[in-house]
């Protein structure tokens, strides 16, 4: 990258606040295809591929799915986000659709990357395929608490600081230290909430999926030089 393409604004709520919510790759009139797109995908995915959790479905292998999702892990402003958070070399280490059921409970506060794991740090981000409000599970983050060095305390011992909801329209795109805590809340609407989720991390790190040793002939000929650096090829 030659030049920032995160605004100002952005770089700093990202590096002091944790998060930040900006506009994603995907305009306006292309949303309607992008959420048909996520629905057939998730329909022909292989059971092998599905995972229902506790309050969420997650399908893996994005990178796979279809050309309309490659835009997303190349967007100039989440590698610039990923470039300054990791300081080195960076690879793609999931892509994943991840749908909040209705009728769910919150999520526990958690980190994705603990400041003491190996390969650390890390940068996530979150596509909203939906729009994400206060009753269908949106985001929550505790602001400022990627830099903390101590556990939260979930026993209710002590209190838990305020959170910040990642409230938007489709087509926000949420980006985020691995290292904040963070949860949905509980889904109260009557539709799941659907989003594509991912991350990068340090490129001599572990990566969550083995993402090279899916990839498929049709996705190697019409991806870029550059996608195939991210995906470490």
């Amino acid at each position: 990258m030659t030049a920032s393409t995160l605004s100002p604004e952005a770089r700093s709520q990202l590096l002091n606040a944790g998060f930040v919510v900006i506009p994603g790759p995907v305009p306006d009139d292309r949303l309607a295809e992008l959420s048909a797109a996520y629905d057939a995908a998730v329909r022909a995915a292989d059971p092998s591929d599905v995972h229902v959790g506790s309050t969420t479905t997650r399908v893996s292998d994005f990178v796979n799915r279809g050309p309309e999702f490659d835009e997303l892990y190349l967007y100039p402003p989440l590698l610039d986000a990923a470039a300054l958070v990791i300081d080195g070399p960076f690879k793609l280490s999931t892509l994943h659709a991840r749908a909040v059921r209705p009728a769910m409970p919150a999520q526990s506060l958690h980190v994705d990357f603990g400041r003491d794991a190996a390969g650390w740090p890390m940068v996530g981000f979150i596509l909203m395929v939906d729009d994400f409000r206060a009753d269908n599970g949106a985001t929550q983050f505790l602001p400022g608490s990627h830099h903390w060095t101590e556990k939260l305390d979930l026993t209710g011992a002590t209190p838990v600081p305020p959170s910040e909801l990642a409230c938007g329209p489709a087509g926000l795109l949420i980006v985020f230290n691995g290292s904040i805590w963070h949860g949905h809340t509980a889904h109260r609407a009557a539709e799941p909430r659907r989003s594509i989720q991912g991350a990068y991390i340090r490129r001599d790190a572990v990566s969550g999926a083995n993402l090279p040793a899916r990839m498929t002939p049709e996705t190697l000929a019409r991806i870029s030089p550059l996608a195939k650096q991210l995906l470490a090829l």
